[in-house]
């Protein structure tokens, strides 16, 4: 494993949703996966901008699934919220919060007094993702927000993955208060570097790897953070989006899946691939050759992202059929 991905970071900074399992379906080979990461003696961090759970709580589903954790191994959209938050009030200040009683539970640690409704003394309004949020707490914040209370949301996805597919996220509902008060909130979690930074030095890593499945959060924090990352294509990244993606949301290896962390370096890299030949011209990038769909796909978003086209064209039957079998016919 000398010559492997794991061996050439000093952590590895998991995604959750979509990475490491869709809702109670743990993705086949993330226990073993992050069992020979630990073997191997890197540190393992989770992070996730689901803000719902309280760290104890995503360790309990963490080695309900197969894969043991401790808390301080957690990092949370709500922790990184409750730190802007915290930094920017008085100790004691109300902050009325749109989510679950974790979030408010981490509002109350950090030395603030959460509350559930609107009063001239609410000084910010926290939002996490929550199934129980409803109309009247969007109401309050709505309120809240226009009177001038500082709004932070713990993310902005706007989808949330799951076992079914894809749900609405917090950024769905943080879209809707935004439609309703024409006002930004501060973003806390991903695609903000301060998650990412905040795991990396608890894990004392000055070269760590981020692993994920959003291009628009995990990647581009990782990007932010000015770290490499690994995009899976496990959850919500497409073929597609990758080829499209813009420098900001572009990663440094590509896999099906996290497993692909005991590979080597040169496997995973984007770039030129060996049987492949992905080269730009007038109008689109022209793919030849045959072998894995993956390197194709490696090789195709090196050639778009050098070139700037992203219309994709087979020359050949071995070509059209490895992009159609990726989507991108």
């Amino acid at each position: 494993m000398t010559d492997s991905l794991l061996a050439a970071y000093d952590a590895v900074l998991f995604d959750l949703d979509g990475t490491v399992y869709h809702g109670t379906q743990v993705i086949p080979g993330a226990p073993e996966t992050v069992k020979a990461a630990r073997d191997h003696g890197t540190p393992v961090r989770f992070v996730t901008n689901n803000a719902s759970k309280a760290p104890a709580e995503v360790v309990e589903h963490l080695v309900g699934l197969g894969m043991p954790a401790d808390t301080d191994e957690v990092h949370t959209s709500a922790q990184a919220a409750v730190v802007l938050l915290r930094e920017r009030l008085e100790p004691g200040a109300e902050v009325l919060v749109v989510g679950t009683e974790s979030l408010a539970a981490e509002v109350a640690q950090a030395g603030l007094k959460p509350v559930r409704e609107n009063a001239e003394s609410v000084q910010a309004v926290v939002q996490g993702h929550s199934p129980d949020n409803t109309w009247a707490a969007l109401a309050e914040a709505c309120l809240a927000i226009r009177a001038g209370a500082l709004w932070v949301a713990c993310n902005v996805d706007a989808t949330l993955p799951s076992e079914r597919g894809l749900l609405p996220g917090n950024g769905s509902m943080v879209a809707a208060l935004r439609t309703a008060t024409d006002v930004e909130p501060l973003v806390a979690g991903k695609p903000e570097p301060l998650l990412f930074e905040t795991a990396a030095k608890s894990a004392g890593a000055e070269h760590p790897l981020v692993v994920g499945d959003r291009l628009d959060t995990d990647i581009a924090g990782g990007v932010a953070a000015g770290m490499d990352s690994l995009v899976v294509l496990s959850g919500v990244a497409t073929p597609k989006q990758l080829v499209e993606a813009v420098p900001a949301e572009r990663g440094t290896y590509l896999a099906a899946d996290l497993t692909a962390l005991t590979s080597t370096l040169e496997e995973l890299k984007i770039g030129p691939r060996p049987g492949w030949t992905a080269e730009a011209g007038d109008d689109a990038v022209v793919v030849t050759g045959e072998g894995n769909d993956l390197d194709l796909l490696r090789a195709l978003c090196h050639a778009a992202w050098e070139s700037g086209k992203t219309t994709v064209q087979g020359d050949g039957e071995a070509a059209k059929a490895a992009l159609a079998r990726l989507g991108l016919a």
